[in-house]
């Protein structure tokens, strides 16, 4: 049976008390994943926020996330925090030269703006640029 390789972008929460631990490094080294840190807010004695890309074989990346839950740590897909609130959006395109991953783009037949959630990487550059506040990041 062919193993099947996975991708996909998480967000992972730890409480202060794994801050000091090399929880990533275990991820690398004992499930071994590829992983691409795309936004982090970790300081010493404060909770810490990764939000990230893993890539691997699909049963080692089950491994490493039962790993990360097992310590105590939060792991969320990360679309579950990037949105756009459909009501306020106006289409108005602000946003869509500010996204360096293209997940704000135009759509030619309609000019309205599509947002791909699983290409965002969660800058938050387009939170700001939105005259509307139709963009929103919940970490």
């Amino acid at each position: 049976m062919a193993k099947t390789g996975v991708t996909k972008r998480i967000v992972i929460r730890f409480p202060k008390r794994l801050v000091e631990e090399p929880i990533v490094y275990r991820l690398i080294k004992d499930f071994d994943l590829v992983m691409n840190i795309l936004k982090a807010y970790v300081t010493p004695n404060e909770e810490g926020l990764l939000v990230m890309e893993l890539q691997g074989d699909a049963d080692k990346f089950e491994e490493g996330i039962r790993y990360l839950k097992d310590k105590g740590v939060l792991v969320e897909p990360l679309s579950k925090d990037v949105k756009r609130n459909e009501d306020r959006c106006t289409h108005c395109g602000a946003c869509v030269v500010l996204c360096p991953a293209s997940a704000l783009v135009v759509d030619k037949d309609t000019s309205k703006i599509i947002f791909s959630d699983e290409k965002c990487i969660a800058c938050e550059l387009c939170v700001p640029a939105c005259p509307v506040g139709a963009m929103e990041v919940h970490f």
